[in-house]
C-alpha cells in the first residue's frame, strides 16, 4: 500500500485496517507509530474524513460546514463586537464580516473571512490560564493572538516544508500549517502533527479546519489546552459527547448565547 499509486484501491485498503488502525490509535506505546505505519494519510487526501466517517457517521462529519456560515458565524461576529476592543481583534471583526456582495477588505496581512471568523472565538473563548495555582506560583494569561499560533501558521508558497517540520523542536498538538502567496490566498493546507505533513483534502480555510478538527479523533490525540474553541466546536457544531466531555463555564455560556 506504501507505493500503491491507486487511491481508490489505496482507500479501500484503508477501510479494511481501520479496526487495526484503531486499536493502534488507542494503544499508548503504539500510538505515535500510526502515520509510520500508515504513510499515505500524508498524501492521499481524504483518509482522514473517510475513518471520521467510519466513527462517526456521514451526518455527523457534514455538520461543521453545514453549519459554520448559516448558523454561527454571523452569530459569533456579534457576539465578538460587544467584547473589549483590541487591535487584534478589530482586524479579525473587519476580515470576517464582508459586505453582502461578498468583497473582501483589501488587506494583505489578513486571513480570508471565514478562517477570521473562526480565529474570532479565540476571543470569545480565550485561552484558561496555564500553570498550576500554588502558593506563591502565579499562572500565566495567554491572550488570544498567542493562542492563534497554535491553531494556525502561515508560509508563504515556496517555503520548504521539510524544512518547517525540521524546525519543531517541542511536541505540539495538530495545528495548521497555510501555504499561499499571503494569508488570504492560501493554496494548500497541511495538517502537522507529529513533525509530519498531512495535506488537507480541501484548499478552503473551512475545509480545512474541519480536516483539522478530525485529526484529533481520528489520530486520537488532545486539543491543545490554549485552544478551548475546540471543544465549543466539539460540542456545539458536531454535537459529539454532549453532556459527556467536561466544558469550562466559558464554553457553556458561549453556547447558551449563540443557540438561544
Amino acid at each position: 500500500m506504501k507505493h500503491c499509486p491507486d487511491e481508490d484501491t489505496i482507500k479501500k485498503k484503508m477501510k479494511l485496517t481501520f479496526d487495526f488502525r484503531r486499536n493502534m490509535v488507542l494503544d499508548p506505546q503504539q500510538s505515535s507509530n500510526v502515520l509510520s505505519v500508515f504513510p499515505r494519510f500524508k498524501d492521499v487526501k481524504g483518509l482522514v474524513e473517510q475513518d471520521f466517517v467510519l466513527m462517526f457517521g456521514e451526518d455527523v462529519s457534514g455538520k461543521f460546514l453545514e453549519k459554520w456560515t448559516t448558523t454561527f458565524k454571523k452569530k459569533i461576529i456579534q457576539q465578538c463586537r460587544k467584547l473589549p476592543s483590541t487591535s487584534e481583534l478589530e482586524d479579525l471583526l473587519l476580515a470576517a464580516d464582508t459586505p453582502e456582495d461578498g468583497t473582501e477588505v483589501d488587506d494583505d496581512s489578513g486571513w480570508d473571512s471565514d478562517l477570521s471568523s473562526i480565529l474570532l472565538l479565540l476571543h470569545l473563548i480565550p485561552p484558561s490560564a496555564q500553570g498550576r495555582k500554588r502558593p506563591g506560583k502565579t499562572t500565566r494569561c495567554f491572550s488570544a493572538w498567542e493562542a492563534e499560533k497554535h491553531l494556525v501558521v502561515f508560509k508563504k508558497t515556496g517555503t520548504n516544508i521539510q524544512e518547517h517540520l525540521d524546525s519543531i523542536t517541542t511536541s505540539t498538538q495538530p495545528y495548521l500549517l497555510a501555504s499561499g502567496r499571503k494569508k488570504k490566498e492560501v493554496h494548500q493546507f497541511f495538517v502537522i502533527l507529529d513533525k509530519k505533513a498531512i495535506s488537507c483534502r480541501s484548499a478552503s480555510s473551512l475545509g480545512a479546519f474541519d480536516e483539522l478538527f478530525k485529526v484529533h479523533y481520528v489520530f486520537a490525540t488532545s486539543y491543545n489546552p490554549m485552544l478551548n474553541m475546540f471543544t465549543f466546536i466539539q460540542t456545539t457544531v458536531y454535537n459529539v459527547d454532549v453532556g459527556k466531555v467536561k466544558e469550562s463555564p466559558r464554553v457553556a455560556e458561549v453556547r447558551a448565547r449563540l443557540l438561544h
